[in-house]
Parts: structure tokens; sequence; C-alpha cells
């Protein structure tokens, strides 16, 4: 079950943070790491900083986007402060470990972290199907990189303990990866733009609206297919 969670660690500029997430994601049975476009790569200060688990280090995947990294998931968290000016569906870290333990038994899941110093952008964030937020003390709530990853991994393997005890809840839906979502997405912006629904050069926030409206109801593989038939459809007829 541990082997269908992912972490991934964005933009990260100190390798040695990458080293400390290595260590507190294999504390806790955690062994798939994502990087994705890192500023330093993890070589000696980063394999000094995950002391026992070099080995993640060493079998860790690095990726050009975001998109690449999340491609076969089919369900992903973004680790967040509170959302900005983004109304997603927001989530406490014991909240998406649960589902976490519902989905991985069918798919990959993701953890994603972003910068540092400033987190994930907005886009980035738009990328995820839920937000996670640490319920720090508001008065100082600053986490480093390698402290959030512990938080969530460790809430990750209690529910997983609890789950290897108790029983899985009932496996969801079967519902499409983030690559394929990714394809509905630009196969719904062509569709609207040769439509003349939304201008070429100035998406604005249409495509982030429908983008949440999609990632809110998350259509099952079938329902996916047949919004990509309907807009093939479309797209023949605004042809003609």
């Amino acid at each position: 079950m541990l082997n269908n969670v992912r972490i991934v660690l964005v933009n990260t500029s100190d390798q040695r943070n990458i080293g400390s997430a290595a260590r507190a994601m294999k504390t806790m049975g955690i062994t798939d790491l994502v990087l994705v476009d890192p500023q330093e790569k993890p070589e000696g200060k980063a394999a000094a900083l995950a002391a026992g688990a070099t080995d993640i280090l060493a079998n860790a995947r690095i990726v050009d986007t975001l998109v690449e990294a999340i491609d076969d998931c089919q369900l992903t968290f973004a680790a967040s402060a509170r959302s900005r000016t983004l109304d997603w569906p927001m989530t406490t870290p014991r909240e998406a470990s649960a589902k976490i333990m519902a989905e991985g038994q069918s798919g990959k899941v993701a953890l994603v972290f972003g910068r540092e110093a400033s987190g994930l952008t907005n886009e980035e964030l738009q990328q995820c199907h839920m937000h996670t937020h640490i319920p720090a003390n508001p008065e100082y709530s600053s986490l480093n990189l390698a402290m959030a990853v512990q938080t969530l991994c460790y809430e990750v393997r209690v529910a997983y303990l609890a789950a290897e005890e108790q029983g899985y809840p009932e496996a969801e839906g079967d519902y499409p990866t983030a690559g394929e979502m990714e394809g509905f997405f630009t196969h719904l912006q062509r569709a609207i733009t040769d439509s003349g629904f939304i201008v070429k050069n100035h998406p604005g926030k249409v495509m982030s609206k429908l983008r949440r409206l999609y990632t809110r109801t998350r259509p099952d593989k079938n329902e996916l297919n047949i919004l990509r038939g309907i807009l093939t459809s479309f797209e023949r007829h605004v042809k003609k």
C-alpha cells in the first residue's frame, strides 16, 4: 500500500532539505520520491542529511515539471498554507490520509510540496485535486520542508497501520490519472477557444474555474470518456 504513495518536491533550493525529506519518508515506510526541477541535485550534502535513507535518494526520479511528476497519479494533494485567492478543496492531513488509504489501493497517490521560501504557485496548486494544510500554531506556523514531509508521512503511516489492523476502507471509483485529466483540460481549452468562447492568448479565469469545477466533481474514467467524446463531436460541428 505505501508503495503507491509518492512524495513530490518542487524546485527545492537546498539539497540538504532533499536529504532530510528522504530520511523523513523512510522512517514512515514511504520510498517513492520525485524531484521537480531541483536547484541543487542531491549529492554529498543530501546524502549526509539522509543518514540511512540514501537508497531513496539514489532511486529518486528527477523531472522538469509537476505535470510529469504526477502524470500517473489518480489522486494528488498539494501541501499548502490556506488557499490564497483559490477556492479549492482543503483537507487536514488526517482527512488526506484517509483518502489516500481508500484510493491508494488501486493507484498512485501523491503529496506535493513546494519551494522552501514561497511554496507552490497558483498554477501548481491547481494541478492537484485537493490541498492539505498542517494546522500549526498561527502565531508561528513556519515549518521547514522536512518537517512538513515528516508530519504528512506520519499521518499516512498512522492511517496505514489502522487500516492493516481494522481493514482498509472500501476502494473508491475508477478515476483517471492526473495525466488523463490534463489531456481533457487541454482538449476543453482548445474546443472552447476554437468556438470563440475564450480568446486564445487570454483565457483569463475561465479555465481556472473550469478546472475547479471538474476537479471538485471528479469524473470517473467512463464519464471522462463521455466528456471527451462530446468535445470531439463539438469540434467537428465547429469546423463545419
